[in-house]
Parts: C-alpha cells; sequence; structure tokens
C-alpha cells in the first residue's frame, strides 16, 4: 500500500497557495502506479472560512480515497459543512466512516470533535481532531482519546492514526511551543494497540521522523512553506520579516509504503511549481 501525505495547505483565496496544491495532487496523478489513499493533516485552510473549503474540496479531487483532519487554522463547523460534506457527498459529511455523528457527545455540531475512521485496503485510518477551538496549541479531547481506543479495539489489521499536532517536541521552536500536550493518554491508547503502524502529523512545516510511545512518527512538509531549523539562516528573523518559514522552497510531500510485514518506509518528496 502507498499512503500520500500532505499537510498545511493554507488555502487563504490566493493564487500562490492553490498552485502549489494544485502542483502536488497533478503529480500524484500523474505516477505510474495509482496510490492507495490521500492523508492531509490539518490547516487546510488558512481562515476557515467557506469558500477556502470549496476550493480544497476541488484542489483535493483524487481517484483514491481523501482522508482529511482539521488543523489549528480550521474551524470546525466550516471544515465539517464546507469540505467534508463535499469529500463524502453527503450533507454535514455524515456518511458512514468518515465521521461520528455530530453532537455525539452533547455538543453543537459545529463544535463536536472531527474525528473519521476509514478502512482502505483492510488497513484502518483513524482521523483524530487535535485543535483547540481558537488556539494554537493541540490536545486530544477526552472523548477523542475514548473514541480513538473503541476505533482501535475493533480489530487486528494494520492500522493508522493521523492529527494535526505533533504529541512530542521536534527541535522546531515556533511550533514546539504550541504542539499536542495531554499525550499520556494517547500513549497509553497506543501501548493497548499494537496494530498501530504509524502515527501521521503535519503543523511543523517541514518533514519530519521520530517516535512516540514507541510507534513511528511521521511530520509531512508544508505545502505552502517550509520551516527553518534553528541551525538554518533566517530561523531568527521576526514576523515582520517574514518570520521563520521559508516560502521560496517548492511544495512537498511524504509516500508511506506499508509493506507485508507492518514496516513503514517515508519516501520525501518535492514538486516543481
Amino acid at each position: 500500500m502507498i499512503i500520500a501525505h500532505l499537510s498545511d495547505l493554507h488555502l487563504d483565496g490566493g493564487q500562490r497557495a492553490e498552485d502549489r496544491v494544485a502542483a502536488v495532487m497533478a503529480w500524484l496523478g500523474g505516477l505510474a502506479r495509482p496510490i492507495d489513499a490521500v492523508v492531509v493533516t490539518g490547516d487546510i485552510a488558512d481562515h476557515g472560512a467557506a469558500s477556502e473549503y470549496a476550493r480544497a474540496a476541488e484542489l483535493l479531487k483524487h481517484p483514491a480515497p481523501v482522508l482529511v483532519c482539521p488543523g489549528n487554522h480550521d474551524v470546525r463547523a466550516a471544515f465539517r459543512t464546507g469540505l467534508l460534506s463535499r469529500l463524502s457527498g453527503v450533507p454535514g459529511g455524515g456518511a458512514p466512516g468518515l465521521g461520528r455523528s455530530p453532537g455525539r457527545h452533547g455538543l453543537p455540531a459545529s463544535d463536536d470533535p472531527i474525528d473519521a475512521v476509514r478502512e482502505v485496503g483492510g488497513v484502518l485510518f483513524a482521523l483524530c481532531d487535535s485543535t483547540i477551538p481558537g488556539r494554537g496549541a493541540g490536545f486530544l479531547a477526552d472523548s477523542t482519546v475514548e473514541w480513538l481506543d473503541d476505533t482501535l479495539a475493533g480489530g487486528d489489521g494494520p492500522a493508522f492514526v493521523a492529527f494535526h499536532h505533533p504529541p512530542v517536541e521536534v527541535g522546531v521552536t515556533l511550533v514546539d511551543a504550541i504542539r499536542q500536550s495531554g499525550e499520556d493518554r494517547l500513549a497509553a491508547v497506543l501501548g493497548r494497540h499494537p496494530r498501530v503502524v504509524a502515527l501521521l502529523a503535519g503543523h511543523v512545516h517541514t518533514g519530519a521522523s521520530t517516535t512516540f510511545a514507541g510507534v513511528p512518527l511521521r511530520i509531512a512538509p508544508g505545502v505552502v512553506s517550509q520551516s527553518l531549523l534553528p541551525v538554518e539562516p533566517g530561523a531568527d528573523r521576526g514576523w515582520d520579516e517574514g518570520g521563520p518559514l521559508d516560502y521560496e522552497r517548492p511544495p512537498s510531500l511524504l509516500l508511506h509504503v506499508l509493506h507485508d510485514d507492518g514496516r513503514v518506509t517515508s519516501h520525501h518528496r518535492t514538486v516543481s511549481c
């Protein structure tokens, strides 16, 4: 199985961001063999506007299943109605396997965490909402942790768990300050379910590979921009100078290969734009 992993599209109504997403999707469409799934780990919109999600739904069209979870720039209500509904073909994004029922935990549909599960070719993808509405940092709600535990208990085949915020520091100061907290609860769930072959995340705007709770953690590079590591020139730029981000580097993505023995090999690719 081959999985394309994108993150941090930050579609903002401008041509630049759209062109970069379109280039990545065109590159995927031109591969010699079809990929099996596309996973997008958040910050799909830059402002959470309905128009941004409508455009995302058009740009992300692909023959393979497109699986998404929100990031801190996304807005749950607009994400659910503007993107999930279009990807699933059902108003509200309520197609079986795409997300739990709105309001399941006593919250208004617009505020309920957007957690989704999908099985592709015998492989489970659990997509978790790690966002805290109105904040940049991440946290899995208790209801999300419970849902993930129950979802992983439903079988023993290979599973990927995806979310936006990495649950560990990665050496990028900008995002380490707003990573996913409360990670001990996630670690406990993973300890009960050895079927998880890898965790997929975004948020960092640079490709990275590490581990969490003994499980491989793969972080997709940003499509819109790339973060500068502290050792790179320009990493100390203030936001009045563009911040520690490089907008000139080409859009990038990861291709994950799930082998028959359960190993995951991840390949980094850049795309001409």
